[in-house]
């Protein structure tokens, strides 16, 4: 009797970032971080990637006249620093703690001579840059082309990760209206408007925590 052929996704072990990450060897560290702690700062010289083993941690930018920007909130299971593997000499961003964190470290000569030697994680690195890519230009089309009201509804349900038909879903980590305001490129005041008019409209809850019904969706597109 032929041998059963195996499915193509049984055909391979899924990489495990984690096992990678903690048998890297010398070029790495695990590291833990206070909420609001900086694991490294803008204009700090770029020479590691760093992985989120627990916790979150919120990419931020400040221009020459001192105005905060919120680029990303990363949460488990995702890098950030990468940008050292292209030549970058120093980091564009700041990146801190938005909870307690553990974060490991991997310098960059090694994250460079592992992804060499394992096809596996280059593959699944590159995903990674990819989808992290596609997310930048979504961000930028939605800054250019829509409303505040419509960034804002974006915002909270990538931030509550698209909750599931008929459920409400927290928002993980915990965020500020300071910091959506800042995330979405508006006033605070402006946040706050529509936050209070979501909440009338039964899209969101906020009774000490902050949930995001999927019906929220509509609000971005409907025109």
């Amino acid at each position: 009797m032929p041998a059963k052929k195996r499915k193509p996704a049984e055909a391979a072990t899924k990489f495990d970032a984690k096992l990678f990450l903690t048998s890297v060897g010398d070029g790495r560290r695990s590291v833990k971080y206070k909420a609001k702690e900086f694991i490294f700062q803008q204009g700090d010289a770029a020479d590691a990637v760093y992985y989120i083993e627990k916790g979150s941690v919120q990419i931020t930018v400040v221009s020459d006249q001192g105005k905060e920007g919120i680029i990303a909130t990363l949460g488990e299971g995702q890098f950030f620093g990468e940008g050292c593997l292209a030549g970058q000499e120093f980091y564009l961003a700041s990146a801190h703690a938005t909870k307690q964190t553990t974060a490991i470290t991997v310098d960059k000569a090694t994250m460079i001579r592992v992804m060499h030697e394992q096809p596996a994680l280059s593959e699944m690195f590159m995903s990674f840059l990819l989808t992290r890519n596609i997310r930048i230009e979504a961000d930028l089309v939605d800054h250019l082309f829509n409303s505040s009201e419509k960034r804002l509804a974006r915002a909270l349900l990538l931030l509550a990760n698209f909750g599931k038909e008929g459920r409400l879903e927290s928002v993980v980590p915990k965020v500020s209206q300071e910091d959506l305001a800042a995330t979405v490129g508006t006033t605070r005041a402006r946040v706050n408007f529509f936050m209070n008019k979501f909440r009338k409209l039964g899209l969101i809850e906020y009774n000490g925590e902050l949930k995001v019904h999927s019906a929220l969706l509509n609000v971005i597109v409907h025109d």
